[in-house]
C-alpha cells in the first residue's frame, strides 16, 4: 500500500482508499468522469493480490461485485449517472440480500447522456430511491481528494458493519481535482472486517446478522425473494415480508445517530445557515467567512452523510435560525429533505445547472439578500 504524502487526483485517491480498506475485487465499465478509478484499480489490484475485471456493462459490473462479496471478498465498482441508473435493480438486490459492497458514483450532468464532462449533483435522490421497494442505503459526499481517500475507507467500513450497499457520491470537480493526499501507515487506518457466523442459524436475527459467505462451511441460500430468518423464500407470507423489510430499514434508521456525520462552522449565533455538500461546500465556507467579516451572522452546515439524511441537525437549527440557503448542482433534490425537516423555517435553493461551481460572491449576495 502507498503511504506518505502524495499529489493525487481525487479518483486515484479513491482507488488507494479502496485498497487500504481491503478491497480486492473491482468490476466496472468505463464512463466519464469516473474512468480513472477503474484505470488505477486495473493497475494496482494485481500488485496486492486482487482482481480487476472490465464487464460488458454496468449491470454486469454490479452483479459481479455482489457475487464477489458473497465469495468473501471486499468488492467495489465505480460509475457515473447513466451507469448508476443501469445498476439500480441489482442495488436493490444487494439491499435485499444484505450484501456489503461499495458503489462510487462520480456525478455528471443529465438527464440521459447529458454533459459527460460537466460535474453535477444530479444523482442524490437516485442514490436513495433508485431501486424499488423499501430499503436503506448509506451515502457519503466527499469535498476533497483527501476525503476521496478517507471516505472510500469509511464506505467499506459502513458496508461491512451494516451489511448494506454503501455509495460514495462524488462530483466531477472533486473526482478530477489534484490535491495533497496523506496516506497513513496501514496500522493507523481503521478497517472493519466482515463478521462471520459462530453458530448455526436460528429463528431470529439481530438487526445486522453475521454473513455466511460461500465456501466458509455453511449451506448458503441467497435470494432476492422475500425470505425468512433462515434465508428460505416465503414470498406468500405477509408477516415474513413485514419482519424482513422492517429489519432491512431499521438497521440503518436505528443507527442513524452513529452513521450521520456533518461539519459545522459558526453555527452558535448564526441567523442564516448555508447547507452544502460536496464541491459547493468549499466556496460556501469562504462565503460564510466573508459574510461574518461584513457583520452578517451566517453559518455553514456541511453534510458529509447524505443518506441517512441528517434531519436532526436541520431540526435543531430550525428552532433558532431564520433561514436556510441550500447549495446544489441540480435543480433541487436534497433541498426537499431540508424543507421537510426545517419545520416552517424559510428555505432558499441556490442552484447550478450545467455551469461552473458556485462562487463565494454569489453565495455572499444570497446571504445579504436573506439577512
Amino acid at each position: 500500500m502507498l503511504t506518505g504524502t502524495h499529489f493525487l487526483q481525487g479518483n486515484a485517491a479513491c482507488a488507494e482508499g479502496a485498497i487500504a480498506a481491503g478491497c480486492r475485487f473491482f468490476a466496472g465499465y468505463p464512463i466519464t468522469p469516473s474512468t480513472e478509478i477503474a484505470e488505477r484499480m486495473a493497475r494496482r489490484l494485481p500488485e496486492v493480490g486482487g482482481v480487476f475485471i472490465q464487464m460488458e456493462d454496468e449491470i454486469g459490473a454490479i452483479a459481479a461485485v455482489i457475487g464477489a462479496s458473497w465469495a468473501g471478498v471486499k468488492a467495489m465498482t465505480a460509475t457515473s449517472g447513466p451507469g448508476f441508473s443501469l445498476m439500480q435493480e441489482n442495488i436493490g438486490l444487494a439491499a435485499m440480500t444484505e450484501t456489503p459492497c461499495v458503489i462510487v458514483d462520480v456525478m455528471r450532468a443529465g438527464p440521459s447522456t447529458g454533459q459527460p464532462t460537466k460535474p453535477s449533483q444530479q444523482d442524490v435522490m437516485q442514490a436513495k430511491w433508485g431501486s424499488h421497494g423499501d430499503y436503506e442505503v448509506i451515502a457519503l459526499s466527499p469535498a476533497s481528494a483527501q476525503e476521496m481517500f478517507d471516505f472510500t475507507i469509511e464506505c467499506f467500513n459502513l458496508a461491512e458493519e451494516y451489511r448494506v450497499p454503501t455509495i460514495l457520491l462524488a462530483d466531477g470537480f472533486i473526482a478530477h481535482a489534484w490535491e495533497r493526499v496523506v496516506i497513513p501507515p496501514p496500522e493507523e487506518i481503521k478497517v472493519v472486517e466482515r463478521k462471520g457466523p459462530e453458530a448455526p442459524p436460528g429463528d431470529r436475527l439481530d438487526l445486522v446478522p453475521p454473513m455466511a459467505c460461500f465456501g466458509r462451511g455453511y449451506r448458503v441460500h441467497v435470494t432476492g425473494l422475500t425470505h425468512d430468518e433462515r434465508g428460505y423464500p416465503q414470498a406468500d407470507s405477509v408477516e415474513v415480508q413485514r419482519r424482513l423489510v422492517k429489519r432491512l430499514c431499521d438497521k440503518i434508521r436505528a443507527n442513524a445517530d452513529r452513521i450521520v456525520k456533518t461539519k459545522a462552522f459558526a453555527l452558535d449565533d448564526a441567523e442564516v445557515v448555508v447547507i452544502a455538500y460536496g464541491a459547493p461546500s468549499r466556496p460556501a465556507l469562504k462565503a460564510v467567512k466573508m459574510a461574518r467579516e461584513n457583520g452578517l451572522k451566517a453559518g455553514l452546515l456541511r453534510l458529509i452523510t447524505l443518506w441517512p439524511f441528517p434531519e436532526k441537525d436541520v431540526i435543531r437549527l430550525s428552532s433558532h435560525v431564520k433561514a436556510f440557503i441550500v447549495l446544489e448542482m441540480n435543480y433541487g433534490q436534497l433541498v426537499r429533505e431540508v424543507e421537510r425537516a426545517a419545520k416552517g423555517t424559510a428555505v432558499t435553493l441556490l442552484s447550478k445547472l450545467g455551469e461552473e461551481l458556485h462562487t463565494p460572491y454569489e453565495i455572499l449576495r444570497a446571504l445579504k439578500e436573506v439577512c
